[in-house]
Formats: C-alpha cells, structure tokens, sequence
C-alpha cells in the first residue's frame, strides 16, 4: 500500500510539474525576471503575475484547511520554531545565486528542457548542494547551529491565521485568507498592461491552481499506514536534490511527488518548446560564464535549504499557507538579487564597493 500511494503521488507530481512546465515555458515567466524587471526597469507586470498565482493559491490552499484537509502543521512550513538566522542567510544567498545564474531553480529545470545545457549543470550542482546541506556534510551545521537561532511560537503549528485568531479572540482565518487572497488577486489585476497579456495572465493562474492541485493531492493520496509522510506542494531546491540522489542512488527514491514534479516540469517545458518550434541545444558561451553559473547554482542549493525553499517553494507555496516564514524569506531573496544585479553590473565586488565608496566621497563635496 505504501509503494502504491508513493508512486501514485509521483505520478501526480509528474503531471502537475509537466503542467507547469508548459505553461512556463510558453509564458516566459521567470521569479528573477520579474524581480530584475521591477528593480531595474520599473516594469511590475511579471511581478504583478506572481502576486496573482499567489493569490489564487492562498484561496485554494486556505480553503483546503478550512475543510479539514489539510492541517499547517503537518507540512514543513509551519514548524513548532522560526529559524529567523538560517532563513535570513539562505534567501539573501539564494537571492545571490539566482542573479549570478539568471534564473531560479524552476527556471533552470525549464531551460533544461528547452535544450539549454546550463540548464543541466546548474540542476546537477544546485541539487548537489542542496542534498549536501538537508541531508549531507553541512546538515549537522545547519541543524545544530544556524537552526537554534529561532524564534519560539506560542504553540506548534501557528502560522499567520492562527496568530490573528490568537490575538483577536476569535477564529479569523477565513477572513485573513480573504482578505490577503483577494487584495492580491485586486492588486496584481488592475494592471491594463497586464489584462492585454493573457499568457502571463493564464500562468499565473496556473502556478496558483497547481500549487493548490499539490497540496490536494499528497494530502488525499496520503497513506495512513506510512508514517509521518508530510503533505507537500511546489518547491525546486530539496526536491532538484532528491532528484540527484534517486538518479544516483535509489531508484525508489523517485516515488515521490517533489521528485516527480521535478521531472514533470522538464518534459512540460520539452513539449512547449516543440510545439512552439524553439527546442534548441545551447551552451556556455566561455568558461566565465559556467563558472558564474557554478557559483550561483551552489549558492541556490544550499541558501535554498537554509531559507526553507526557493521563490516558488517560499514565495508561492510557503505563502499559500500563510506561514510566518514567508515575508522573511521573501524579502531576503529580493534583497540577495538586488545585490547579485549590483555585482553584475560593476563585474566584481572590488568593482562595487569601488564605485559606491566613490559615491559616498562624490555627494561629501561642496
């Protein structure tokens, strides 16, 4: 029973990523993109998009939880603690590396299957570091050092709802999964820029219905027999390592919904590059390019782990259920990119701190 509900949830994460994949790669929606077009160009209509996804997924996701099938605490999420220090540091770094690699996990998978082999190194080492830091030579440190630096809650499970019914007497999830859904949804729709773009408009909607289809599933395909197997949904950094590992190791570990998401979004990627006709083999154009790439993907896999996911994983999927480490996660990530687009611009960090040093003397003079 056990290898059936497995391999059954594989199977749907095969789906859902393939989904995914396909409405990615045809969109070209892209997590660093759309924070560099913000940042950069002023132009919020991708960030707009996952403003949108999120919205739609913490309606979804919320509902889920309202109905009793799915409970906050069960996932990885809403833990018992808040590990303020490792979050902080795993998402600037994360932040970091998906400038350096230009993308993030989810996209490097969707490059992959587009026929661009920087896709592949980036997956390959970013899984390295990743499996390295959850369950390899650096997992001792971040259990037993960064991880005690956190934040104790006052009772296990409590996420952002549970927080607000706590405070207010009264259970207000409803209302805060409301008004936090919605006012999204408002927000990300009022753009007419936007409006006029149905295929960013139609993956938005999708990242958000897909991230809800996750936790659906793993938590109705859910064996009780099991053991504490937790409900999970999108995320692209532990899951690009357990891919590794089962390519390595275990065949059996590919019985598993992260593994076959990971898979899924490479074939629907694959297949929206054929039928659009773009499939084309690429590759580094020097060996400066592949090691800035090598650099970001490390980065990527092991921040990605210290923050609890990447920007799908915190940002749509953590955000979905409302979890506290969310915001921190997000904003980390936001400012790391921020500082990868400064250091790429100036082409080093000497370079930088340059040039912003001589800012600083510049502005002192009369």
């Amino acid at each position: 029973m056990l290898e059936f509900s497995a391999w059954m949830q594989a199977l749907g994460g095969v789906a859902i990523g393939a989904a995914l994949g396909f409405a990615i790669q045809r969109s070209r929606l892209c997590t660093f993109g759309a924070i560099e077009d913000f940042l950069v160009g002023g132009d919020s209509r991708r960030l707009r998009v996952f403003a949108l996804a999120l919205g739609i997924a913490i309606l979804g996701t919320q509902s889920l939880v309202l109905a009793g099938l799915l409970k906050p605490a069960d996932t990885t999420y809403v833990p018992g603690g808040l590990p303020v220090l490792s979050i902080m540091i795993g998402s600037v770094a994360f932040g970091i590396g998906m400038a350096l690699v230009g993308t993030c996990g989810m996209g490097s998978l969707v490059r992959l299957g587009t026929g661009d082999l920087r896709g592949l190194v980036v997956v390959v080492m970013l899984g390295a570091t990743a499996y390295a830091m959850l369950r390899g030579i650096f997992a001792d440190f971040r259990i037993g050092v960064l991880e005690q630096v956190a934040i104790s809650l006052p009772e296990p499970g409590m996420d952002l709802p549970a927080l607000t019914s706590r405070a207010l007497g009264f259970e207000a999830r409803s209302l805060v999964a409301a008004a936090i859904g919605l006012g999204l949804c408002i927000v990300a729709l009022r753009d007419a820029r936007l409006r006029r773009t149905p295929r960013l408009v139609a993956a938005g909607v999708a990242l958000g219905v897909l991230v809800t289809a996750g936790w659906c599933l793993t938590a109705l395909l859910h064996d009780d027999f099991a053991g504490p197997v937790r409900p999970q949904s999108l995320t692209f950094v532990s899951t690009v390592g357990k891919t590794v590992y089962a390519g390595l190791m275990s065949a059996q570990a590919f019985a598993d919904f992260g593994v076959g998401s990971v898979i899924g979004v490479v074939l629907g990627a694959y297949l929206g590059a054929r039928v659009a006709d773009e499939f084309r083999w690429e590759a580094f154009d020097d060996d400066r390019e592949m090691r800035r790439h090598l650099c970001g993907a490390a980065l990527m896999g092991a921040g990605g782990i210290l923050a609890g996911g990447c920007t799908i994983g915190q940002g749509i999927t953590a955000g979905s259920m409302l979890a506290l480490s969310w915001p921190i996660a997000v904003g980390g990530m936001i400012f790391g990119a921020r500082l990868g687009i400064a250091f790429l611009i100036d082409d080093s960090p000497r370079t930088m701190l340059s040039r912003n040093v001589s800012r600083l003397f510049s502005r002192d003079k009369p």
